[in-house]
């Protein structure tokens, strides 16, 4: 696990004790620290009977303390424990900010740090497997894989690559990342930010204002990014269509697993963010024709009688769907679920690529409504009843594909539950 000898003696509270609650516990433990802990549920404060003091922050005299810390999941605008901590001039803070202090004391190191509306886990996983294909000791975490202090320190010389949040920023002070990634910023999770695109943006910015001046700041299409060894957004053009020659680093087409124009732009940054940590364009490109893609994410599952099918659960909003509609023609597209926003959004530029539409969940009513009389549709209300509909609708060359625009929480427990009903429905018509 990662620790520092910064945290010794000093006294925290953790708010919530699941994955990185838990992890931040143990890693402030082994460091000496004195924690307070808490959590709702009785069996999750069990194991810390005797280990360190139990009790909700909310209740507790904090003078002294040196941070209350909170899963990304707690609304700072809304919870009480963002008035109380500042009540007593304490810092209410994340497992990343302490990752933050932990790395003077860690082996010489570099920080990829990856941030944006759509796209992180993407760009995140590619970067992973970029360095780790080319023999850099690397780990991810932050928003993927495990939690960055249950993790063990890399080695020198070692690449961390976190995906990142607003929520996380948030909750972080002093990350000043190597490379940042900046992919896109559309409104989203706007409920944490009282309705204000604009608050929402600046959490996103903050990754870069806590970056050293020398350090590297990768945003969309700037070409200031680069060292100019070759220029990278010849790949696909600034419209990220484009493809040039194919030369060494290749073009999108030796990449299976990273089709569609959005997948374009993800592979933009992540060869801006690996050549910035020093790799070769022949590292770099083995990478690229290697990366076999992330679960959820237009991940493909089946071709059944020439009907490919592909589920693009983690799709929950309309700028994250629209990716996916551009990459395939002959769509049976299956939609719906908890509404982040009214309309189509950039999914309305896409719809010539949709052979027909079946809606589920809250939302399905609302998107039958405004797709009626541009492509068919039909409200099946349950993803069971939409993946029988819509395959025995396509024919061989047509793709049914899952890619909801939509939050899952009106019939699903979180994407990933969602993702891995379609596969087993999927799996059921074999």
């Amino acid at each position: 696990m990662i620790t520092s000898p910064a945290w010794k003696d000093k006294k925290y509270a953790v708010l919530g004790l699941a994955r990185s609650g838990r992890a931040t516990v143990e890693a402030l433990l082994a460091a000496g620290a004195d924690v307070l802990v808490w959590d709702d549920r009785e069996e999750a404060r069990e194991p810390y009977n005797g280990r360190c003091a139990i009790g909700d922050p909310l209740e507790a005299d904090l003078t002294g303390y040196a941070g209350v810390i909170v899963s990304p999941g707690v609304p700072l605008n809304t919870h009480p424990i963002k008035p109380h901590a500042d009540s007593f001039g304490v810092p209410v803070i994340g497992d990343i900010e302490l990752f933050a202090q932990a790395r003077p004391h860690l082996p010489p190191h570099k920080v990829v740090g990856i941030t944006g509306t759509n796209g992180k886990s993407t760009t995140t996983a590619l970067v992973h497997h970029i360095l780790k294909t080319a023999g850099v000791p690397t780990t991810m975490g932050g928003n993927i894989g495990l939690p960055i202090l249950e993790q063990e320190p890399l080695p020198e010389g070692g690449v961390y690559v976190l995906e990142l949040s607003s929520y996380q920023i948030d909750l972080t002070y002093s990350l000043d990342c190597d490379v940042a990634v900046l992919l896109n910023i559309t409104p989203d999770h706007l409920d944490r930010y009282d309705g204000d695109f604009e608050r929402y943006r600046a959490s996103k910015l903050r990754l870069f204002e806590m970056q050293s001046e020398d350090h590297w700041r990768l945003e969309p299409f700037d070409r200031l990014v680069m060292t100019d060894p070759w220029d990278v957004w010849g790949v696909f053009g600034e419209d990220g269509k484009t493809h040039r020659d194919a030369t060494v680093l290749g073009s999108q087409e030796d990449w299976p697993g990273l089709q569609g124009p959005h997948n374009g732009e993800n592979a933009q940054m992540a060869i801006a963010a690996t050549e910035a940590v020093g790799l070769s364009e022949e590292e770099i490109a083995s990478g690229l024709r290697t990366y076999s893609g992330l679960p959820h994410r237009m991940e493909r599952l089946a071709e059944i009688a020439g009907v490919a099918y592909v589920n693009d659960s983690k799709g929950t909003n309309t700028a994250a769907s629209a990716p996916a509609l551009a990459a395939f023609d002959k769509i049976h597209w299956i939609l719906g679920g908890l509404a982040k926003e009214p309309g189509l959004g950039e999914c309305e530029a896409e719809l010539g690529h949709v052979k027909a539409a079946y809606t589920i969940g809250k939302a399905g009513p609302d998107f039958a409504a405004l797709l009626e009389g541009r492509v068919p549709v039909e409200q099946c209300e349950t993803l069971d009843r939409a993946v029988t509909s819509a395959a025995a609708a396509a024919q061989a060359g047509d793709t049914v594909l899952l890619s909801p625009a939509c939050a899952s929480f009106d019939q699903y427990q979180d994407f990933e539950k969602r993702g891995e009903h379609f596969r087993e429905l999927v799996e059921g018509l074999k």
